[in-house]
């Protein structure tokens, strides 16, 4: 084995970078696991120590090392090409699935606008290039970049933060566990989505009552939609009861109408010693969880969530559409920031054309 001291000092700074980044995503992520920036001090660490790893094995010129950790990166990297060489076809793919299974509104239409929309831009593209003369092109191909790699970087980041999220593993100390409810049918029915999510729930129940022999208190938090019969807090109680819940261990909340309210009107529901906001925990589907969890925070209640399974095939719309919703809510934000790097690029083009 033969080490390249050289090129050591370099080793060790990009080690130490991708440490201390590490350690600010530690502390950060204790404070709260669902801030955004949570994802970029991740993602700075996790590439920075993939960089200073394989680095150490390239300078070992070990050459068993350099295959053992070598050959699983190029294989990571061409899968992720191939993804990405096919991401129109695999989009329209799952949007047929979608199509045949759920029903046809635009909130599970999503992947066949993004995968039409991948398809068009090379076409779009072509057309700016016959018909715009030559800076106005450049302008326009700079325009769709930024905007384009901008939502890409935030999407990628909001993915991070959300799996980042399933690990989420709360105490068994909890006093209340808060059941978000997500539609009936029929009426008044549990369907399987809502029932995966006071599955879960009881799920929790009972492990913290075998491990600790203290029961938490489940909420049951929905109202009633225009199209039921009854809140689909009461139709969650009734199913948790039937799955083998104390009558005393449900409450249904039945007056909310979204996620916001399923967070505000449970806590009213809690019991609050000396004002100390108990222990709490809510539960819903697992690609819900980071914005509930966002809400949960607005709402001032100091609870982390536990996901529910979902079908596979129905991920990527559900992903896709609770991206816009966090994305949206700060729109304006995010507004000021391209309208910047529009303006900064289109500055450079017009320098570089001798237009100023």
């Amino acid at each position: 084995m033969h080490f390249n001291y050289g090129a050591g000092p370099l080793i060790k700074s990009v080690w130490l970078i991708a440490i201390i980044f590490a350690l600010i995503f530690a502390w950060s992520w204790y404070r709260d696991k669902r801030r955004l920036i949570n994802g970029i001090w991740f993602n700075i660490a996790f590439y920075s120590m993939l960089l200073a790893l394989g680095s150490t094995i390239l300078n070992m010129e070990n050459h068993i090392l350099i295959v053992l950790f070598g050959v699983p990166f190029v294989l990571a990297i061409i899968a992720i090409g191939l993804v990405f060489a096919l991401q129109s076809i695999l989009l329209i793919w799952n949007a047929v699935i979608v199509w045949r299974r759920e029903s046809h509104s635009l909130g599970n239409m999503l992947t066949l606008i993004l995968g039409i929309g991948v398809l068009l831009i090379p076409w779009i593209d072509g057309w700016a290039g016959r018909l715009l003369p030559q800076p106005w092109f450049v302008f326009f191909n700079m325009v769709t970049d930024i905007v384009v790699l901008y939502l890409l970087f935030w999407f990628y980041n909001y993915l991070t933060v959300l799996v980042l999220y399933q690990f989420n593993r709360p105490k068994r100390n909890q006093r209340y566990v808060i059941v978000l409810g997500s539609g009936l049918i029929n009426g008044g029915d549990v369907p399987p989505l809502l029932a995966q999510r006071v599955d879960r729930g009881i799920e929790f129940y009972q492990r913290q009552l075998r491990e600790t022999g203290k029961a938490p208190i489940l909420i049951l938090s929905g109202g009633q939609g225009g199209n039921e019969t009854r809140a689909e807090g009461v139709a969650m109680r009734e199913y948790a009861l039937q799955h083998g819940i104390p009558a005393d261990h449900a409450i249904a909340e039945d007056q909310s109408i979204n996620t916001l309210q399923n967070m505000l009107f449970s806590k009213k529901l809690m019991t609050f010693n000396d004002g100390k906001q108990p222990n709490a925990i809510f539960v819903t589907s697992n690609y819900h969880t980071l914005r509930a969890g966002m809400i949960a925070r607005r709402a001032g209640l100091k609870a982390d969530g536990i996901g529910s399974r979902t079908a596979k095939f129905f991920l990527p719309n559900a992903i896709i559409r609770e991206y816009i919703a966090v994305f949206a809510r700060h729109k304006w934000a995010h507004a000021l920031t391209i309208a910047s790097l529009l303006i900064l690029g289109g500055l450079t083009v017009l320098f570089e054309y001798h237009v100023l």
